[in-house]
């Protein structure tokens, strides 16, 4: 699941940035859902905007903790390697835009939500659905 996630959110961001200026926009439902690139140099929803180098070691260390997790609990099966995929992919492309511009490439415009990309959605439903999988497992 990682490797989709990935090649999903890298080729919309590239899209999304050989077609649009930074701050550009493009109405898909006028008032509620634009393209708009934006790039963002902090964390989730903009934050800590001067921070960018210990993003990238939180994301590193983050991404390597899953990548253990997801081996220690391999054995469970079911959808234990699909949740960890969604979080590893969705890092790992956000580490690639950091690594590579020194930001991330964000682009899905809500309007009344911080403007935000494939690999941040991956990422909170990965991590939504492994909290729920955690309450409900007793086994962990």
């Amino acid at each position: 699941m990682a490797i989709p996630i990935l090649i999903l959110d890298q080729t919309t961001k590239y899209l999304v940035s050989i077609r649009l200026l930074e701050g550009e926009t493009i109405p898909v439902i006028n008032g509620v859902f634009h393209i708009t690139l934006v790039h963002n140099k902090g964390i989730a929803f903009g934050l800590f905007q001067a921070s960018s180098g210990i993003f990238v070691a939180i994301s590193i260390m983050v991404t390597s903790f899953i990548i253990y997790l997801n081996y220690r609990w391999l054995e469970k099966g079911g959808a234990v390697p699909c949740i960890f995929g969604l979080i590893v992919g969705g890092a790992v492309g956000n580490l690639i835009d950091r690594f590579r511009f020194g930001h991330v490439v964000d682009f899905l415009d809500f309007r009344i939500w911080p403007v935000f990309n494939v690999a941040d959605s991956a990422i909170s439903i990965g991590t939504i659905i492994l909290i729920i999988y955690i309450i409900k497992e007793k086994n962990i």
